[in-house]
C-alpha cells in the first residue's frame, strides 16, 4: 500500500511524491527566481522531506533537468553533465559538480500555492509542512511522461504535446462530449522520432488508458560517404542498445549491407553512423533494421493514476474530468482566500470610516488616555467599533493622519466591496470558474507551447519489406517525348538499337540515365509531381512507342507531363524557369517522402507559366531568352536555393513592360561563336541584344 500510494504511482498533478518533494524544496529555497546552486545543496535540503538516500534523490533530480533531455518541458534549468535519456552508458556528473534552479515553466506548478489552494501535511519528522499536491494550471499528468512499478500494478503514461493538451482541455471545458482526437494528434516525446499512427490503437488508448503504439527512428542518408545517419531514436530505447544489436546482426550475417556502425553523438546531438556498401539501398536496409532492432519499438500505455489515494486506470477524457474537478477546487479555495483577505481589509476600512468625520475626537481620546492598555477599549466604547478595527486605527502613523491618506483609504472601500461581490459571484458560478481555467490554459499554451517533436506517420502508408528486396537492379535509359510517351529501355537492349521509334511530329524532350530501382519523377503542367518506381514501369525496346503517360499516370483533363527526372538518393536540384523572368532552384530532397506517395501537389510555383524544367546535379549554364531580342547567360550557382517547393524563385531577367521570357536553353543548346558575350555574374540583369548572326543561327526571328 505504501509503495502504491507514496512512491510508484503518479497523482492528478502529474507527480510522484519524490518529484513533488524535490520541486517544492527548490521552490522554498527561492530557486524559481534566484541563481543556480549546487545540486548537492538541493539534494541535502530535499532530505528534510524525502527520507531516502542522496543517490535516489539525485537520480530523481536528473530526470527533471533540461540537460537530461527526457522531458518535453523540463522543470529544472541545469548546468553540467546530467547524462542523456537516450544513452544507457553516459554517466552523469556527481552532485557536487552540477548546478540547478527551477525553470520558469515551474511558475505554472506553484501558482497561488500560498493562497490555500491545496492542503499541506507534516513531513516525516513533523518539523515542517509539505503540499500533498501541486496546483498545476494545466494537465501536467498528460504532458510529463511517467513510468512506475508498484506492487501488483504498474503505471506507464506517455507524454503529449502541451499545446494540444491545453487545446483539448479547453474544448472539453466547453463541451464534455468533444472529440479529443481532433485536438491531440498523438503522443509526443522529447526524443522526437516518428509515431506510426494506428487509429484503432489510438482510440483504445484515448478511451481506456490502455494500448500500445509504435515509435521509429529518424534518419538521413549521406550519399557522398555512403553513410546512414540516425539522429532521433524511440523514447523507449538507447543508442547503445541499437548499436549492440546492429553489430550482432552483422556478426551473424543477418545483415550484409553494413561495413561499420559507430556512435558519433556530440554537441550537435545524437547520431548513429552506419556505413553501408556502395550498391546498398539505404531505404530498404533501414526497413530491415526497423524490423530487427529497437530502431522501431513499442510503447505500452497503462494510464494508472492515483485519484484521492485510489489507483484508477483512466482514458484521456476521464483524466481531464478529474483534473478539471481538482483545478476547480484549487480555484475555489484561492477565491475564498482572496474573499477572506479582502473582507478583513474591508472590515478595517469600515472601522476607519466611522472615525473619519471625527478624527480629532479619536486623537483626543488617545492623548487623554493615561494608560496604554485603555486606548483600545476607549476607542471601542466611543466609536462602537470592534477590537480589530480599533487596533488598526490606533496603529495609524502620525504622518498619515492627513486628509489625503484618510480619504484614499475610504475610497478603497467601494473598490473592495465590488471586488468581494465579484469574487463571491465567481465562487458560486461553475461556468465562470471554467472560463478562468480556459484563460489560464491559453496563457500557458501561448507562453510555453512548442511544436511537436514526434512526427506522426500513418501505418498503412509506411513502406514495408516487399518484393522490392528481390528486385534486380540494372542500368536503364529513360525518354520523355513531346506527345507524352515514356520509354524505359535497359542499357543492354539500347546498345543494339539503331534509333528510337517515335510517332510522326513527335520528338524527345527529356532523356536520362537511371537504374531499375530509381524513383522516376514526372512534372506536370498542373504543378503536380507523379512518383513511380522504375521497376513498376514495363521496359520496352527502342522500336516501341513506350507508355502513354495520360493513361499510365491517370492525368487530369488537359494535364501534360513537361519533364521527367530519375533519382536514387534525392541529391541535386530542380531548376524551374518562368515566363515572368524568375527562376527557382529547389532541392530534389524536397520531393523525397518516407512513404510511397504517388502524387505530390503544389510541387512548383503556379504564379507564372513554367517554360523550363531541368535537373541539376552539378552547376550548369543557362541562356534565358527575352522576346527573342535579348539573351542572358547565367550559371545555376547564382540561383539561391529555396526549400519551399512552391517558391516563385528569384528574378533573373529584368523585363520591360509587355515583354516576357520566351525560352530558356542549356548553354550547349545555343549556337554561338561567343556565347560568353551574354554572360552576367549578377542577377537580375537586362541581358544583351542578340547579334544578327546568333539570331539567324538559332531561328530567333
Amino acid at each position: 500500500m505504501s509503495v502504491i500510494v507514496s512512491r510508484a504511482i503518479p497523482e492528478i498533478d502529474g507527480f510522484k511524491p519524490a518529484h513533488r518533494k524535490l520541486l517544492y524544496t527548490m521552490y522554498e529555497m527561492g530557486l524559481l527566481k534566484g541563481k543556480r546552486v549546487k545540486s548537492a545543496d538541493v539534494v541535502g535540503q530535499t532530505m528534510k522531506l524525502n527520507p531516502h538516500g542522496d543517490a535516489a534523490i539525485y537520480e530523481t533530480l536528473i530526470r527533471l533537468t533540461r540537460g537530461n533531455e527526457s522531458l518535453l518541458h523540463p522543470f529544472i534549468d541545469s548546468k553540467g553533465n546530467f547524462g542523456k535519456q537516450s544513452s544507457r552508458d553516459m554517466a552523469y556528473a556527481a552532485s557536487r559538480y552540477t548546478e540547478v534552479k527551477l525553470d520558469t515553466f515551474c511558475e505554472e506548478l506553484f501558482k497561488d500555492i500560498d493562497k490555500d489552494t491545496i492542503d499541506f501535511i507534516d513531513n516525516y519528522t513533523g518539523s515542517m509542512k509539505e503540499p500533498i499536491l501541486l496546483p498545476t494550471t494545466f494537465p501536467n499528468i498528460l504532458v510529463t511522461p511517467n513510468l512506475g512499478i508498484a506492487v501488483g500494478m504498474a503505471s506507464s503514461i506517455c507524454s503529449f504535446n502541451l499545446k494540444e493538451v491545453c487545446d483539448a482541455t479547453a474544448a472539453y471545458l466547453k463541451d464534455p462530449g468533444a472529440d479529443i482526437k481532433k485536438y491531440i494528434a498523438g503522443p509526443d516525446f522529447a526524443s522526437g522520432g516518428e509515431l506510426i499512427y494506428n487509429e484503432a490503437e489510438t482510440e483504445s488508448i484515448y478511451k481506456t488508458g490502455r494500448g500500445s503504439f509504435k515509435l521509429r527512428a529518424k534518419y538521413r542518408y549521406d550519399k557522398k560517404n555512403s553513410c546512414i545517419e540516425v539522429y532521433e531514436i524511440p523514447y523507449t530505447t538507447t543508442l547503445e542498445a541499437v548499436i549492440d544489436k546492429i553489430a550482432q546482426l552483422v556478426k551473424t550475417n543477418k545483415v550484409r549491407e553494413i561495413n561499420d556502425v559507430r556512435d558519433e553523438t556530440g554537441l550537435s546531438g545524437l547520431k548513429i553512423a552506419i556505413d553501408i556498401k556502395r550498391n546498398c539501398d539505404p531505404g530498404h536496409l533501414m526497413n530491415k533494421l526497423f524490423k530487427l532492432t529497437t530502431l522501431q519499438d513499442s510503447f505500452n500505455c497503462n494510464f494508472n493514476i492515483l485519484i484521492d489515494s485510489k489507483p484508477m486506470t483512466l482514458g484521456i477524457k476521464d483524466i481531464l474530468f478529474h483534473w478539471v474537478n481538482f483545478r476547480v477546487k484549487c480555484l475555489e479555495r484561492k477565491i475564498a482566500f482572496d474573499i477572506e483577505k479582502k473582507s478583513e481589509k474591508l472590515h478595517l476600512l469600515n472601522g476607519l470610516s466611522k472615525i473619519i468625520l471625527d478624527i480629532d475626537r479619536a486623537i483626543k481620546i488617545i492623548r487623554e488616555t493615561e494608560e496604554d492598555k485603555n486606548v483600545i477599549p476607549n476607542l471601542i466604547k466611543y466609536f462602537e467599533i470592534d477590537k480589530t478595527q480599533a487596533d488598526f486605527i490606533a496603529d495609524i502613523k502620525l504622518r498619515n493622519i492627513n486628509k489625503e491618506y484618510l480619504m484614499n483609504k475610504i475610497n478603497e472601500t467601494g473598490e473592495l466591496e465590488a471586488e468581494v461581490a465579484h469574487l463571491k459571484f465567481i465562487l458560486g458560478n461553475e461556468t465562470e470558474l471554467k472560463n478562468i481555467i480556459s484563460k489560464e490554459l491559453k496563457e500557458v499554451s501561448k507562453k510555453f507551447g512548442t511544436q511537436r517533436k514526434t512526427e506522426i506517420i500513418h501505418g498503412e502508408k509506411i513502406e514495408q519489406l516487399s518484393e522490392d528486396d528481390l528486385i534486380i537492379d540494372y542500368p536503364i535509359k529513360i525518354f520523355l517525348t513531346k506527345h507524352n510517351y515514356f520509354k524505359k529501355i535497359p542499357n543492354s537492349s539500347f546498345r543494339f538499337a539503331n534509333e528510337l521509334n517515335l510517332k510522326d511530329d513527335d520528338y524527345i524532350i527529356t532523356e536520362a540515365s537511371a537504374s531499375n530501382k530509381s524513383d522516376i519523377l514526372f512534372f506536370s503542367t498542373l504543378q503536380n509531381v507523379y512518383k513511380i518506381k522504375a521497376y513498376d514501369i514495363p521496359g520496352c525496346k527502342a522500336s516501341s512507342l513506350g507508355e502513354y503517360l495520360i493513361n499510365m499516370l491517370k492525368l487530369d483533363d488537359g494535364e501534360e507531363i513537361l519533364y521527367v527526372a530519375a533519382t536514387l538518393g534525392y541529391s541535386g536540384y530542380m531548376v524551374f524557369g518562368f515566363e515572368n523572368g524568375k527562376i527557382a532552384k529547389i532541392p530534389l530532397s524536397s520531393y523525397a517522402t518516407k512513404i510511397n506517395r504517388r502524387k505530390l501537389v503544389n510541387s512548383y510555383s503556379a504564379k507564372s507559366k513554367c517554360i523550363f524544367i531541368d535537373f541539376v546535379d552539378e552547376d550548369k549554364d543557362y541562356l534565358i531568352i527575352r522576346s527573342n531580342d535579348r539573351g542572358l547567360l547565367i550559371s545555376s550557382a547564382l540561383i539561391p536555393e529555396k526549400e519551399l517547393k512552391s517558391s516563385g524563385g528569384v528574378q533573373a531577367f529584368n523585363l520591360k513592360k509587355g515583354s516576357s521570357v520566351t525560352k530558356i536553353l542549356r548553354a550547349n543548346e545555343f549556337v554561338s561563336d561567343n556565347i560568353e558575350y551574354y554572360r552576367n555574374t549578377k542577377i537580375p540583369s537586362a541581358g544583351h541584344f542578340f547579334t544578327e548572326k546568333d539570331k539567324n543561327s538559332n531561328n530567333l526571328l
